[in-house]
């Protein structure tokens, strides 16, 4: 059977940048093991599979898979889906250069707000969508020499200011590693041997970050790691951003109100990603937030699956 497919990078307005991401737009009839070989076949991070919503007013109905295992949610596969089928309806007639996608993952419902870009020939656009979960601590005891080791660093350049390592989810868990500077966290390298003694159970994979940037204007800079996932390196992980929500409002302390930030990833390997993150803090903590971030289509083709 003959099935569409694209490719789009994201958390980025160029191409050859960002996350790449694969989209499949009609699942339908696809078995959870012929999805998963699918998506090892792209061996992208992510590959999205569209399938018809069960609320006839939501958009689809996804299904996110890494090259070895299922996601219940994921930042770039959300956002990079939600501009791809707001597209889709623009270029069909169906749809408007400003809309709302609401994608149905297996954490919840997801609201983006999209905002298609008037660029001829090229389908690309902006998407920002609501927390379908907010972030949660998760208790983890992580130990900083064997962190170390996992990453190739020395004790010494694990941690900054008031920030230490800690376990967080949005909807996937990730440990959170704060690193001393730039300079360090761009030596780090997953080490295999070690990542387990580190890196397990709901601290399998690891986000790092520093606040120290490459450029002007942004907050932090962030590398992710997860090696049991199939993922060595990863550009941009808006899961992780979700859930670093909660880090920033642990460590940070941000007064009432609404804050933004923008969380630069992938430098490293030469696809820069831009993670806008906005966190609405009340007393108690996290109130609300969303992510946001560009998504271009750069290639499509059919599958003969």
């Amino acid at each position: 059977m003959q099935r569409r497919y694209a490719i789009l990078d994201v958390f980025t307005d160029m191409p050859l940048a960002g996350n790449p991401l694969a989209v499949v737009p009609d699942a339908t009839g696809l078995d959870d093991e012929r999805m998963q070989a699918i998506a090892a076949e792209f061996n992208l991070s992510e590959t999205v599979f569209c399938l018809p919503a069960e609320n006839p007013v939501h958009s689809a109905r996804i299904r996110i898979f890494t090259p070895r295992k299922e996601l219940p949610f994921a930042g770039h596969p959300t956002v990079g889906t939600a501009v791809y089928l707001a597209a889709d309806r623009l270029e069909n007639g169906a749809g408007l250069a400003e809309s709302v996608v609401i994608l149905e993952e297996k954490v919840g419902p997801v609201r983006c707000g999209v905002f298609l870009r008037a660029t001829s020939g090229v389908r690309a656009g902006h998407a920002i969508f609501d927390l379908p979960k907010l972030p949660e601590a998760i208790p983890h005891v992580l130990d900083r020499e064997a962190i170390a080791a996992a990453l190739g660093l020395v004790p010494s350049e694990i941690g900054f200011e008031n920030h230490e390592p800690s376990t967080w989810t949005a909807g996937v868990p990730y440990a959170f590693v704060p690193i001393r500077d730039l300079a360090a966290i761009g030596k780090a390298a997953a080490q295999p041997a070690a990542w387990a003694a580190a890196f397990s159970g709901d601290a399998a994979a690891a986000f790092l970050y520093t606040r120290s940037t490459v450029a002007v204007g942004h907050q932090f800079h962030g590398r992710m790691y997860a090696p049991t996932f199939g993922i060595a390196e990863d550009p941009a992980t808006g899961s992780a951003v979700a859930a670093f929500a909660g880090v920033i409002d642990r460590f940070d302390a941000h007064p009432a109100g609404s804050h933004r930030f923008v969380i630069e990833q992938g430098f490293e390997m030469g696809r820069p990603s831009l993670i806008a993150l906005e966190i609405d803090v009340e007393a108690g903590g996290v109130a609300a937030a969303r992510i946001g971030g560009d998504a271009v289509v750069v290639a499509e083709g059919t599958l003969s699956v």
